[in-house]
């Protein structure tokens, strides 16, 4: 399995509502993808402080590369990570990304 990790700088002037919109609309690609399962994001809620200012991510599971690959490629994934990028301070700088690999055993 494939963690993909996310986590992003908003500019100042983007609302909550317009990060619930997107996330949301990143959470419906696993009804069109197989293989992509669990859409989780939000806001850190991290008490020690060590975000450096990327205050909301996410994460999704992938069942392997090739899903995950799948995704990367999606036309709906592409316009939506360019709305992403748009919106974030810096532009691409705004924007960690991070695939784990998770073992079945672990």
């Amino acid at each position: 399995m494939i963690r993909h990790i996310v986590l992003t700088k908003f500019k100042t002037e983007v609302t909550q509502s317009e990060i619930d919109s997107l996330f949301a609309k990143l959470a419906d690609l696993q009804n069109h993808l197989p293989g992509m399962r669990g859409f989780d994001g939000g806001v850190s809620v991290s008490p020690e402080g060590l975000e450096q200012d990327f205050r909301h991510g996410f994460s999704i599971d992938f069942d392997d590369a090739a899903a995950r690959d799948a995704y990367l490629e999606h036309p709906e994934h592409k316009a939506l990570g360019g709305q992403l990028v748009a919106l974030l301070e810096g532009g691409v700088a705004g924007l960690v990304v991070f695939d784990l690999v998770i073992n079945a055993s672990s």
